[in-house]
Formats: structure tokens, C-alpha cells, sequence
């Protein structure tokens, strides 16, 4: 399949210059090509592509009003009738019935008081040299701003000038297409119990194969991130089955694999001597404000950015998500610290008189200890944007 790479250009002010040389030719040639069919369609007469090009090209640059089209690549500017014809018959398609839900336009005469300007150059008018510039015919070697590199031989470029002023290189290459969905595809075409489905649903397995292992590699890696960085790590016990009922989600939600990740977490933190706490799911930790504790009572999934209308902070839904289930985590072990402590103090959970347990204190989890946030805790409400009120010992 092919797809399109840009990079930044740098021209030189003498290049500049003939940059839009190039424009101005190839945006009188269009103009040309485009009168051109417009008078032989009022005519009633029918001119081939060939005849067109000869007219606005090869005999316009032995006259004298346009033989300046000859210091510009000739390969630009055919192209720029190339895209005159295919405009044309954009607009001739589109008011056909087949495809009369198309909103395209007549074409229209090219300016050069437009603020963008381009033109496209085939494998003969370009060429990207071994010293990393961009050779454009009749304008000299370009300096490129190669932020990443070509993954082939580009088979056509079009420099474009935006209207801030700056250059651009837009290539044409060829990649490689997505290997599960063709196979996909491949699969659904084959006959059901014949020889060549069986061997295309074992490449299929292949490949879903392969993006699992990708997929588990990535979590791995941050999983073994998040572990090793922080002492205790709170996460949302969100309820991913009914969230995949969704059809609009599912594929994410289930490309993402969050259970997985949860589980490759807590693994990892039994192993480094860390802590998992879940939050509950009830927690409304999106609409609510992770700084004056105001919940709003609806926030649609679209919305990624809010104000709360109390103190008028202005939150990222997932970056606020994230603070209130932290002090929510932490509020949540605190207290359920303090009751394990008063618990050993009465003579539950063991022999009267038993020592408390200890533990050596760990970064903001100072006072907490790892079993304390256990499903039959009840611990005190949790407050957003204000986790002093956890400190305090609940009465008895």
C-alpha cells in the first residue's frame, strides 16, 4: 500500500525563487488545461489528454507569451494537467446518480494570491541524493529535515508551500500492508472445511500470535516501569466484562487488554515486595474534581477536557482520574491501617496482647502496611483533594 511521508525543507533564498517559478508555470498550465476543456466542451468537440498537453505545453512554450515554461521541469507541469483532467472528472462523477453523495465542486481557476502552493514531480524530476538532499530538477539540491527515514524508493514527490511560508517535501512510498487484515480477508474468501482455509486460519493464528506477544512484551516492560518506581501502585477495579457489552469499545477494550495488565502488575509487585490496592469502581473519579471534591452528575465519554464549576480548575479527564484515584488509594489503606492497629490493640484478629504489625515505612505510604486494604474493611469516606482527613484514627 502506499502512503505519504513529509518532511521540512530548507531552501536557500535563490532557491525560493525558483521554488516559485515552478508555482506560477504550473498554475498557468493548469489554468491553460482547464480553459482549454471548457471551450471544447462548449463546442461540442471532444480533445484527448495528449492533444490538451500539446496545446498548453509543447506548442504554448514556442510562443512568446509563454516561453518561460521552459526554465521550469517539464515534469511538473505535466502533471499539473494531469490534475486539471482528474479535477474534471471528479466533478463529472460526482453529479452522476452513483455517486451524487459526493460535495465536489466545479473546478476552479488556480491564483496566486492562494496562500498554499504546490506541485508534484514523477521518479524523473526528483531524486534524493547520497548526502541526504533532495535534487529537484531545475531548482538545484534541497536541505531536508529527515525526521525519520524513507521506508522505500519514493515513486513521487509535491513541494508545498504552506501559507506561514515554510517548504515541504511530501513523498509517495510504498509500505508494507498490515499482514492480519489481508490474511483476514484472505480467510473469509477461502471455502469452508477446504485445504486452503485450514492453511489460512493457521496464518491467522500466526498472526494474532504475534501481535499477543507484542502486546504482553509492552505490558511487561511497564508493568516492570511502574514497579520499580513506586512503592504502591493504586488502579481502578473497573468491571472490563461488562464494559466490553459495548460494541462501540469492545475491540479497543479488548485490544488494550487491562486485565492483563492489572494481573502482569500485581505479579510484579508480590515479587519486588510492592503493594496493588484497587480502588472501587464505584468511584466516580472522572466527574470528580481532584481538587475541591465537586462531582458533576454527567460527563460524556467524548468530553477529555473540563471546568469545575466550583473552584473553575481546569482538569484532563484522565490526568484528574488519576490524582483522585491516587488519594482515594491512599485515603482507603490509611484508614484501613488504623483499624488493623486498633484491632490488635482489643485482641482481634489474634491472641490477646499480640504486638502490632510493623513495617518499615515506604515514600507516601508511611504508616500503611501491605495486607491493610482488604474487602471487608469499612473505611472512612474519601474526600478528593483533601487526604489529611485519612490520618486521623476513626473513633471507636
Amino acid at each position: 500500500m502506499q502512503m505519504r511521508y513529509r518532511y521540512r525543507l530548507e531552501p536557500t533564498p535563490a532557491q525560493a525563487r525558483l521554488l516559485a517559478r515552478v508555482f506560477g508555470c504550473c498554475r498557468v498550465v493548469f489554468n491553460d488545461a482547464l480553459r482549454v476543456r471548457d471551450e471544447a466542451y462548449r463546442a461540442g468537440s471532444k480533445l484527448s489528454d495528449t492533444e490538451i498537453q500539446r496545446r498548453v505545453i509543447t506548442k504554448a512554450k514556442t510562443t512568446v507569451e509563454r516561453a518561460w515554461l521552459r526554465e521550469v521541469p517539464s515534469v511538473a507541469l505535466v502533471q499539473s494537467v494531469n490534475d486539471s483532467r482528474r479535477a474534471r472528472r471528479n466533478f463529472f462523477e460526482a453529479q452522476s446518480a452513483k455517486h451524487r453523495s459526493r460535495n465536489v465542486g466545479r473546478p476552479r481557476m488556480k491564483s496566486k494570491k492562494d496562500h498554499r502552493q504546490s506541485f508534484r514531480l514523477t521518479r524523473n524530476g526528483f531524486n534524493v541524493r547520497a548526502n541526504a538532499l533532495l535534487y529537484i530538477a531545475k531548482v538545484g539540491e534541497v536541505r531536508v529535515r529527515w525526521s525519520r527515514d524513507l521506508p522505500s524508493e519514493p515513486s513521487s514527490v509535491t513541494i508545498i508551500r504552506e501559507p506561514d511560508g515554510h517548504y515541504y517535501a511530501s513523498f509517495v512510498v510504498e509500505v508494507a500492508a498490515a499482514t492480519l487484515p489481508r490474511v483476514e480477508r484472505e480467510k473469509s474468501h477461502r471455502q469452508k472445511g477446504s485445504n486452503n482455509r485450514e492453511k489460512t486460519r493457521r496464518k491467522v493464528a500466526i498472526e494474532h500470535g504475534k501481535v499477543a506477544r507484542a502486546r504482553r512484551d509492552h505490558h511487561h516492560k511497564q508493568a516492570l516501569a511502574l514497579v520499580r518506581d513506586n512503592q504502591v501502585i493504586h488502579v481502578e477495579d473497573l468491571n472490563i466484562v461488562g464494559l466490553v457489552q459495548n460494541p462501540r469499545l469492545s475491540r479497543a477494550i479488548s485490544d488494550a487488554a487491562w486485565g492483563q495488565f492489572v494481573r502482569i502488575i500485581a505479579e510484579k509487585a508480590d515479587r519486588y515486595g510492592r503493594t496493588v490496592n484497587a480502588v472501587s469502581r464505584w468511584l466516580a473519579s472522572s466527574k470528580t474534581c481532584s481538587m475541591c471534591g465537586h462531582r458533576l452528575d454527567k460527563l460524556g465519554l467524548q468530553v477529555r477536557q473540563w471546568t469545575c464549576p466550583r473552584c473553575a480548575a481546569v482538569h484532563d479527564r484522565d490526568h484528574n482520574a488519576a490524582k483522585v484515584i491516587l488519594a482515594a488509594g491512599r485515603a482507603e489503606r490509611l484508614n484501613a491501617s488504623h483499624v488493623s492497629g486498633r484491632d490488635h490493640e482489643i485482641g482481634f484478629g489474634g491472641a490477646p496482647g499480640s504486638p502490632p504489625i510493623t513495617q518499615e515505612a515506604r515514600g507516601h505510604e508511611a504508616g500503611s502496611i501491605p495486607t491493610a486494604a482488604s474487602p471487608h474493611r469499612n473505611p472512612r469516606p474519601f474526600v478528593p483533594g483533601c487526604t489529611s482527613n485519612a490520618r486521623h484514627r476513626t473513633p471507636a
